[in-house]
């Protein structure tokens, strides 16, 4: 089973610079352009918007590489 998200999850996930965390800000069920690349959603697989707690960078996720944290 697909864990799903919601606008205000606290959420964390890997990145280069290590773990990251976040709040969701936006779930997006439709294909949409982001930094110039098309991310691939539907509402089966959506793709997450968050903005990072640290330097407020906003990112775009699927549910696959996000957790969800207290």
């Amino acid at each position: 089973m697909v864990t799903k998200f919601k606008v205000d999850d606290h959420v964390s996930w890997n990145s280069e610079a290590g773990r990251v965390s976040g709040t969701v800000i936006k779930v997006h069920t439709k294909d949409t352009e982001y930094k110039g690349y098309t991310h691939h959603a539907s509402a089966d697989e959506p793709q997450y918007e968050i903005k990072s707690d640290k330097t407020e960078h906003i990112a775009m996720h699927k549910g696959t590489a996000l957790h969800k944290i207290s």
